[in-house]
C-alpha cells in the first residue's frame, strides 16, 4: 500500500514539476518566437523549419528547470553520480527534443491553422502546437527518466 501512495504521490509531482516546466517552456517560446524574428529574419520559416531557435531555446528553458525540479521533488537519486545522472538526463531530453520539435513541424504544418480564442487569451497555432507537442513527449519522458536515469 505504501508503494501505491508513493508511486501516486511520484506521479502527482512529476506532473507538478512537468506543469512548471511547461510553463516555463511555453513562456520562455513566446518570448523567443515573439523577438527573434525581429534578428533572425527566416526564423519564422528556416527552409521549412519553423521558429527553430525559439524552440530550441525554449526547449533548452524548460530542460534544465525540469532536471531541478525532478531531482529536489520527484525522484529520489539513483545508483549513477551526480554526473553521470546528469549526462544521461541530458542525452534522453536531447532526443526528447528532437522529438519535440519533430511534433511541432507536424503539428504546426499541418492540424493547427486557426487560433483558438479562449476569451481571455487567443492561442495561435505556434502555441498550440508548442503545448501539443510538451504533452505528447512528456509522457514518455516520464518513462525513461523513472527507469533508465533515477532507477525507480
Amino acid at each position: 500500500m505504501k508503494e501505491i501512495l508513493l508511486r501516486q504521490k511520484q506521479v502527482l509531482f512529476f506532473i507538478i514539476a512537468g506543469g512548471l516546466s511547461a510553463i516555463i517552456e511555453i513562456g520562455s517560446f513566446k518570448i523567443f518566437s515573439t523577438y527573434l524574428p525581429h534578428f533572425f529574419v527566416k526564423e519564422t520559416n528556416f527552409y521549412g523549419i519553423h521558429y527553430p531557435l525559439s524552440n530550441i531555446f525554449s526547449t533548452s528553458c524548460g530542460i534544465i528547470t525540469n532536471y531541478f525540479l525532478s531531482i529536489w521533488f520527484v525522484f529520489e537519486r539513483g545508483k549513477h553520480s551526480k554526473r553521470k545522472e546528469f549526462a544521461y538526463f541530458m542525452v534522453v531530453s536531447f532526443f526528447s527534443t528532437l522529438l519535440s520539435l519533430g511534433f511541432f513541424q507536424i503539428f504546426y504544418s499541418f492540424i493547427f491553422k486557426d487560433n483558438i480564442n479562449l476569451f481571455f487569451y487567443t492561442l495561435s497555432p505556434e502555441m498550440i502546437s508548442k503545448i501539443a507537442a510538451i504533452l505528447l513527449v512528456s509522457i514518455l519522458n516520464y518513462s525513461i527518466k523513472k527507469k533508465v536515469i533515477f532507477n525507480g
